[in-house]
C-alpha cells in the first residue's frame, strides 16, 4: 500500500489568548489593547477573536520602526544640530 504522506498544516489564525503568548504580553493586556484599539487587527469568527500571524508580525514590525530605540532614523540623537538664529536667543 502507498504511504501518504503526512501533512503538517500551519495555522494561519490565533485566539487571543494564543495570540497574547505568541506576543509575549498577558491576554488581559491584548484584550486592553483590542478595546482600545491599540494592538494588532483582530477579528471574530463566530464567538471567538481571532489574529492572523501574518498581522501580528506586521504589527510588530510597525512598532519596531515606530521606536527611535529600533530605527537610528527617529532617534533625536542622530538629528543634525541647527543652529539657532541671534532673535532667537533673547
Amino acid at each position: 500500500m502507498p504511504e501518504t504522506p503526512s501533512r503538517t498544516y500551519e495555522t494561519a489564525f490565533l485566539t487571543l489568548p494564543k495570540a497574547a503568548e505568541y506576543l509575549g504580553v498577558s491576554p488581559n493586556t491584548l484584550y486592553v489593547w483590542r478595546h482600545r484599539r491599540q494592538g494588532p487587527p483582530s477579528f471574530r469568527m463566530g464567538r471567538r477573536v481571532m489574529y492572523r500571524i501574518s498581522a501580528l508580525n506586521d504589527w510588530v514590525s510597525q512598532q519596531e520602526q515606530a521606536d527611535s530605540r529600533s530605527n537610528t532614523a527617529l532617534n533625536p540623537l542622530n538629528r543634525k544640530v541647527t543652529r539657532r538664529a541671534a532673535r532667537d536667543l533673547r
